[in-house]
C-alpha cells in the first residue's frame, strides 16, 4: 500500500464539491486514512509552496489557498500517488482530461481546485505540514481484497 496527500482548495469548498471529489476517491477503492477541515495558515501555505517562491504567481497563489477553508486528507491505495494524480487530471483544466475533476470543474491553473503530492517525496513533505501520526487512523476497509 502506498499513501499520498491530497487537499482541496478553498474554491473547491465554497462550490459545494468536497463530497463529489471524495465520491471519486472512494469509487476507485482508495481509502482515507486522514481528514479534516480547517483554514490554512499562511505559514502553512508558504511551507507547502516554497519550492514556487519568487515566482510570478506565488503571492496570488499563497492569497489564494488561505482565503477560505480547505479539507486535507491523505489517502491509501497501491500505486495510489500516480491513481490519484490521473483521477485529478492535469494542472492546467484546458489540458486536464475528459472525467478528471479539473477536466471538469476548474477553470485556472492557480485555482484549479485541488492539489496532490506528485512524488513519495513530496508525499512525506507536504503531509507533516497538515497531520501529526496520531491523526492518521488504520483501518481494514472490506474492498482492499478486491484491488
Amino acid at each position: 500500500m502506498e499513501r499520498t496527500f491530497v487537499y482541496l482548495k478553498p474554491n473547491a469548498v465554497r462550490r459545494g464539491l468536497v463530497g463529489e471529489i471524495i465520491k471519486r476517491f472512494e469509487q476507485r477503492g482508495i481509502k482515507i486514512v486522514a481528514l479534516k477541515l480547517f483554514w490554512m495558515s499562511r505559514k502553512q501555505a508558504e511551507k507547502l509552496y516554497e519550492m514556487h517562491y519568487g515566482k510570478s504567481f506565488y503571492e496570488e497563489l499563497i492569497d489564494f489557498v488561505t482565503g477560505g477553508p480547505v479539507v486535507a486528507m491523505i489517502v491509501e491505495a497501491p500505486r495510489v500517488i500516480e491513481m490519484v494524480r490521473h483521477i485529478i487530471g492535469d494542472t492546467d483544466p484546458l489540458k486536464a482530461g475528459t472525467g478528471t475533476i479539473r477536466g471538469e470543474f476548474a477553470l485556472t491553473i492557480t485555482k484549479n481546485l485541488i492539489h496532490a503530492s506528485d512524488s513519495r517525496g513530496s508525499f512525506e513533505r507536504e503531509y507533516k505540514i497538515f497531520f501529526d501520526e496520531s491523526e492518521i487512523v488504520n483501518y481494514y476497509l472490506d474492498v482492499q481484497d478486491d484491488i
